[in-house]
């Protein structure tokens, strides 16, 4: 098992370096990786209130769809934000970026 982790493991950072996860990164993925929840929550809101204001034209009793399209979004821009995290912790741990 731990074997098949570190495979899938070392297929993730290949990946990575492949679309340029070596380079040292930007003001924008610094303030995202230290805030991966208000990165989520920046994308989440906003998108969550679109789609009420579209919801309310269309079908105005089903707020549901809005507030699940809002958390999805959400979600996949916390993951995100928690990956950048991991890559600006490799890149120290690799002596590449030193983190200022």
């Amino acid at each position: 098992m731990a074997n098949w982790r570190r495979t899938l493991g070392d297929a993730f950072w290949a990946v990575d370096r492949a679309l340029g996860g070596q380079r040292i990164p930007t003001r924008i993925q610094k303030w995202v990786a230290r805030h991966p929840i208000g990165a989520a929550l920046c994308v989440a809101v906003p998108f969550t209130l679109f789609c009420l204001m579209l919801s309310r034209a269309e079908e105005p009793d089903d707020p549901w769809f809005a507030v699940f399209a809002g958390l999805t979004m959400g979600v996949v821009f916390g993951l995100t934000a928690f990956s950048e995290r991991l890559r600006q912790r490799r890149l120290r741990r690799l002596g590449i970026w030193d983190g200022s």
